[in-house]
């Protein structure tokens, strides 16, 4: 019997969608928005034969870092040999950009392949009524996961969307899971406090299941490490049981759990970024444990060729350009930091999209006194901050500012005031850098 989960011999029951027909079918179910709980997914998945149940799992939660600490355990374990699924959010340019296999985004034939299977499954379901209603992400993830199952993935790196506990990610058992770092987001999903925050966010830790962590509050350690210990996790924090120095732009070098590395090189930019290697190490470190055979020359390489755009990503010079996704206050005090300590120019040029539901105020400050101009816009995201709103906030911090709309406008304009000395960032969104690098890399 063809087994449940491979519906490539399920004769659909519903019209073909072209690829764009399905990316309007899934982006039409972000009106159902954020709606966090299990019980969905796990019908869905049940619906669809459970392919989580015996995928070799690492989930990675946190607030910032997420992405990068996924992409380079992917790239570490590609190295070594293996088949490496990558589940990822959000995307920045296209939908595929979210589930890979080995650095391979999926086929837009798959995408359009999977998302009929699933929605001839949620149609012919004694839970048609409740499963219509499920969200992109729970949609989106199922996909991934019934897709890793059909491709026999040797591993898959499963990143959450937001939070943890309830997270439609956390119906997987991994063999290690990472908690990155934890700031206080999304208040009205995950709590006010970093206490609350940590609770959502320790929701990922398991029976067992060693837990590898960059979190460095006090009051949110204290949470995690309680959960542990209820849950009989092994845990392993950075900084007390494992550590890095850095030793240049690119270097650094690692101090495990069970071995180090004097001189590593590392293909991501912002010394945030060690921090996120260092996680990343780590949980190789305890997939080793677990039977991966992965060769000091597998993680050297890895990490030499990992890549993650839009954070700190230069795609232009002359006057350079750089992409970066800081969303969030913690994410803007990071990219102030690599301004003011790390790069060289006579004038930044900084473009600022930010969504309306996040800390404005917070993203604003640390970068806009760095810059010689601010310009505000947005991405074609109806999220986005109307530019001109946020005027009397950036001259708070910035007499020169002004608001373009379009964004391809904004970063024109900025490129007609800019020196081949000065530096233009486009960040406040990764969806405002999605839309930046589809223009910049288009030309």
């Amino acid at each position: 019997m063809w087994p449940p989960w491979q519906p490539r011999r399920v004769a659909p029951t519903l019209m073909p969608m072209s690829y764009q027909e399905t990316l309007s079918y899934l982006f039409g179910l972000q009106k159902f928005g954020i709606k966090f709980g299990l019980s969905k997914i796990n019908k869905l998945l049940e619906l669809c034969g459970n392919p989580h149940y015996n995928l070799k799992t690492v989930h990675i939660a946190g607030t910032n870092g997420k992405g990068s600490t996924a992409a380079t355990i992917a790239s570490i374990m590609k190295e070594a040999g293996y088949k490496v699924g990558l589940y990822t959010s959000p995307h920045l340019i296209d939908f595929t950009e979210r589930i890979k296999i080995s650095g391979k985004e999926i086929e837009e034939g798959e995408v359009v392949r999977l998302t009929e299977c699933i929605r001839s499954k949620i149609q012919d379901s004694e839970f048609k009524d409740d499963l219509e209603l499920i969200t992109f992400f729970e949609f989106t993830t199922a996909m991934a996961l019934i897709y890793f199952k059909e491709e026999e993935v040797d591993i898959a790196v499963m990143e959450t969307g937001m939070g943890g506990r309830l997270d439609a990610t956390n119906v997987i058992r991994p063999l290690v899971s990472v908690i990155t770092n934890i700031s206080v987001e999304h208040k009205e999903y995950l709590g006010d406090t970093i206490e609350a925050v940590a609770s959502e966010k320790a929701g990922i830790i398991k029976d067992g299941v060693p837990l590898i962590t960059g979190v460095e509050q006090p009051a949110a350690f204290q949470v995690i490490e309680r959960a542990c210990n209820e849950k009989g996790a092994p845990r392993y924090r950075l900084g007390r049981d494992f550590s890095f120095q850095r030793k240049g732009i690119n270097n650094f070098s690692y101090n495990g759990i069970n071995e180090s590395f004097d001189l590593l090189t590392l293909n991501l930019r912002g010394g945030h970024q060690f921090q996120n290697a260092s996680l990343a190490i780590a949980a190789v470190e305890m997939l080793k444990d677990k039977g991966f055979i992965i060769p000091p020359e597998a993680l050297i390489d890895g990490l030499g060729k990992v890549s993650w755009p839009g954070r700190l990503e230069t795609v232009c010079q002359n006057p350079m350009i750089i992409l970066d996704g800081a969303h969030n206050p913690a994410g803007a005090e990071v990219l102030a930091r690599t301004v003011a300590e790390e790069l060289k120019y006579d004038k930044l040029y900084l473009i600022l999209g930010i969504m309306a539901d996040k800390e404005i105020d917070g993203i604003i400050s640390p970068l806009a006194p760095l810059a010689h101009e601010v310009i505000l816009s947005r991405p074609k995201y109806e999220r986005a901050s109307n530019p001109s709103d946020l005027l009397p906030l950036t001259k708070r911090y910035n007499i020169n500012c002004t608001a373009i709309e379009d964004l391809r406008e904004a970063i024109n304009y900025a490129r007609s005031k800019a020196g081949s000395e000065d530096l233009i960032i486009i960040s406040g969104s990764l969806f405002m850098v999605g839309e930046a690098r589809g223009i910049l890399t288009s030309q």
